[in-house]
């Protein structure tokens, strides 16, 4: 926050305007960010066929993996930037800043190493086959070879975010978009390179967004500008940095396992056009799942201020907008599934084989998503109150709890459909699980806000 009023204004400004105020920037930078899975899918659908669409789904597990890599630093780095900028300690805060880009490299080369040496096993663990091997293999040789970028480019943008330029990152992720945008059918048809041209396309729009972002922090003028001093590894920042971004971490290596493991079911029981399916499904509903996390962005400041002020109406308030708006935008998408699901499909692709299978697979799979907005806002209200433990547990409810179990033991009985009716299953029963703990909480609220009014008297 820019001053001491800002802050304050968490707690007396209509919930309404506070919420657009710090979610609509959020929503279009998570937008925009969705964009490279969709532009890329929308690209090699057309241009390279449905086993190419089969390839990039099963390297995106591995994608996920190296990232979540870069926001285990990012995200922890980001958090004590915005301690020490509170602390008015601004030589520890640029010494963080150095460390986020000492340590992606560093990670990003034992990931890059790694990644090349095992490849092909890698990838054959996590559902390709021997017509959608060589794809997988184009798509992540130039991803692997490029991740110091990917590591550096998400870490300065946590950082940017964190010290107080939330546009400035809004516009690297616009702009490395844009370039992936206008790079990709060149590469892809003009230069027909296929995948390794989509992915070389993702690497330099995100070099490019690197080198904007190094001409911010290498502007003196900036609070947070490169100098000699700031290089050393700190042992302090970097334990500092793994513990608080340990749980994003987890998060999304569980989501990732999750993902091989439906790719490897789809496999056994459909084949490589049953994952191109999964595939198509995940980048659509995607774009709208970011859309939701751009409004717990929001929604996070706003609950945390007020649950710390004591204002529980005023909590509880802008969890119930979040909620209604997330459940607006997933109920699109559950309806839009229902009513024209072949438009759907062919913005991906217009495979005959490939469609059919599609269309009847997104009817299924997404037939509960619309309480999937609910399930995601009430697991972000819990973290931004400050408990973690049971944001913690509703994720891994729905990724991991139930979803993993059903997806192996429903297609025994149901074959290929069982695999898809797992999803919605899933979606469905973590909801519920959701909805109860919410309960229970709202009760502990409502007897805390009585007992905090007995004592004012």
């Amino acid at each position: 926050m820019s001053s001491s009023t800002d802050t304050l204004k968490l707690g007396t400004e209509p919930i309404g305007k506070l919420l657009r105020q710090y979610a609509l920037p959020a929503i279009i930078a998570m937008t925009a960010s969705s964009l490279y899975n969709i532009v890329d899918s929308v690209f090699i659908g057309h241009g390279v066929g449905p086993l190419a669409l089969s390839g990039i789904t099963v390297a995106k597990p591995f994608m996920d993996i190296c990232a979540a890599f870069g926001s285990l630093v990012g995200v922890g780095a980001s958090t004590l930037v915005s301690i020490k900028l509170g602390q008015q300690d601004y030589e520890s805060a640029r010494r963080v800043l150095g460390n986020v880009i000492v340590l992606n490299i560093l990670l990003s080369l034992v990931v890059t190493i790694a990644g090349l040496l095992f490849l092909d096993p890698i990838l054959l663990a996590f559902g390709a086959s021997g017509q959608t091997l060589s794809y997988a293999r184009d798509y992540m040789i130039p991803i692997l070879v490029g991740n110091v970028l990917t590591h550096i480019y998400f870490g300065l943008n946590n950082v940017l975010r964190a010290s107080g330029h939330p546009k400035s990152s809004m516009t690297a992720t616009i702009v490395a978009v844009v370039i992936n945008i206008a790079l990709d059918p060149i590469f892809i048809f003009l230069f027909d390179m296929g995948v390794r041209g989509a992915a070389l396309a993702t690497m330099i729009s995100q070099a490019v967004a690197v080198a904007w972002q190094f001409t911010i922090f290498c502007n003196p003028k900036e609070l947070l500008h490169f100098n000699r001093r700031m290089w050393h590894l700190d042992s302090k920042i970097v334990l500092d940095s793994f513990a608080i971004g340990l749980s994003p971490f987890l998060m999304n290596i569980a989501h990732s396992v999750v993902v091989i493991v439906i790719n490897n079911q789809l496999k056994t029981y459909g084949g490589d056009l049953a994952i191109a399916s999964y595939g198509v499904i995940n980048r659509l509903t995607f774009v709208f799942a970011m859309i939701v996390m751009g409004l717990n962005q929001g929604m996070q400041p706003i609950a945390g201020y007020n649950y710390g002020a004591r204002h529980y109406d005023r909590m509880l308030a802008v969890f119930r907008l979040t909620a209604i708006c997330a459940t607006m935008v997933t109920t699109l998408v559950f309806l839009l599934s229902e009513i024209c699901p072949s438009l759907m499909v062919a913005m991906f692709t217009h495979d005959e084989q490939l469609t059919a299978m599609s269309v009847p697979a997104m009817q299924i799979v997404l037939c509960m998503f619309f309480c999937t907005g609910f399930q995601m806002v009430t697991g972000n209200f819990f973290t931004s109150i400050g408990m973690a433990g049971k944001a913690i547990f509703l994720s891994l409810t729905r990724q991991v709890l139930y979803l993993i179990p059903l997806v192996c033991v429903l297609p025994i009985f149901m074959g290929l459909n069982g695999v898809w009716a797992a999803l919605p299953a899933s979606d469905a029963i973590s909801a519920l699980t959701a909805a109860v703990m919410l309960v229970v909480q709202i009760r502990n609220f409502k007897r805390m806000h009585k007992e905090h009014i007995n004592n004012q008297y």
